[in-house]
């Protein structure tokens, strides 16, 4: 769950959706790994209209996988987006 400031619309707040645990966010940059989900549900799905939007501490999001029984592709990212 994320928050920002008013005035600014500045990243102000991340708590993770699974654990409640706040990350750590400094002058509006998150400081940590996380990692953020987003979907809008269409047509033919019983939550049509919706939006749901989460975000995952690093633990919580290894623990969500780990569950999978088709394991998350990976991939080597050579440079990484600030």
């Amino acid at each position: 769950m994320r928050s920002w400031t008013k005035r600014r619309g500045m990243l102000s707040k991340v708590v993770c959706n699974g654990c409640g645990r706040e990350l750590k966010v400094e002058n509006g940059i998150l400081k940590e790994g996380c990692f953020e989900g987003k979907q809008v549900f269409g047509y033919f799905s019983s939550m049509d209209g919706q939006e749901h939007c989460f975000d995952l501490c690093e633990d919580c999001y290894q623990k969500m996988i780990a569950r999978f029984l088709i394991p998350v592709t990976k991939r080597e990212q050579t440079e990484l987006d600030g």
